[in-house]
């Protein structure tokens, strides 16, 4: 199942861009979750994409994600980071029957953010990039599980 999750990321992010549409809200959501923390793939200087469970960081689940959409090119996220629930400006902004998808990028293009969520079955990846410029740069992939508060997804 997780194949296929990173299969429709993969497309939607390489249509987007061959597309050069960044935003495309197709309905208005107002959905609150609930995700657990499920595991971490870090690369940086130390690891090089290494992969650990919930068990072994110290990573608390999301108790109040929230994600809210008003067409034709509103998106909210509140709840994961402060640089997101903070950030006015999305760079890219999805949302459809199947996936939510959202990403931005400080003024510096230094640091950027971006996640996805299947509304179908709950998958919630969000990835961080800080030092984007440099040969260094690192990232921290976060995998939760994510059901809507008072029901499913």
């Amino acid at each position: 199942m997780f194949k296929y999750f990173l299969i429709i990321l993969l497309s939607i992010l390489f249509s987007n861009s061959s597309l050069a549409k960044d935003i495309n809200i197709q309905e208005n959501i107002n959905l609150k979750f609930v995700c657990n923390f499920e595991k971490k793939i870090i690369k940086n200087s130390e690891y090089n994409y290494q992969t650990f469970l919930a068990k072994d960081l110290n990573e608390k689940d999301l108790d109040k994600f929230e994600i809210q959409s008003k067409q034709p090119e509103t998106l909210l996220i509140k709840g994961l980071t402060l640089f997101l629930s903070e950030s006015a400006k999305l760079n890219v902004k999805i949302v459809n029957n199947d996936v939510v998808l959202f990403k931005s990028i400080n003024k510096e293009n230094s640091y950027s953010e971006s996640g996805i969520i299947d509304r179908k079955t709950g998958e919630l990846i969000h990835e961080i990039t800080r030092n984007i410029k440099t040969e260094n740069s690192e990232k921290d992939i976060s995998f939760y599980l994510c059901s809507k508060k008072n029901g499913k997804v």
